[in-house]
């Protein structure tokens, strides 16, 4: 369960960055080099590898060399403990509004 929550800590930490989401989000339309993500945001190259070094520790990108340039991708395993995390909260407070509504109804005259 402790790895569970560290790689939950890891995602949430990435992804808590606007700038980063952006870069992720980005990256979800297809691969993409350091310089080619540079051109498309208002932030430096050192930011932008700091960034996806981030999310490449969260599991969430993955790098590829070619020649010298390295490009990145989305990893779709690394959305799984943000995914296994919302699924339990959905299941979670779909119950308790379920009673909610319940408790409600029985309250009506």
């Amino acid at each position: 369960m402790q790895s569970a929550r560290v790689a939950e800590d890891r995602v949430f930490q990435a992804l808590a960055d606007p700038s980063r989401r952006a870069i992720f989000e980005s990256l979800t339309l297809g691969e993409a080099a350091v310089k080619d993500l540079t051109a498309r945001f208002d932030i430096s190259q050192p930011a932008i590898s700091q960034h996806l070094s981030a999310l490449k520790n969260a599991g969430l990108v993955r790098g590829r060399r070619d020649g010298r340039c390295v490009y990145y991708r989305v990893e779709p395993k690394g959305l799984k403990p943000l995914v296994d995390w919302i699924a339990h909260y959905r299941t979670f407070w779909t119950e308790h509004l379920g009673r909610l509504e319940q408790l409600l109804e029985d309250l009506d005259p």
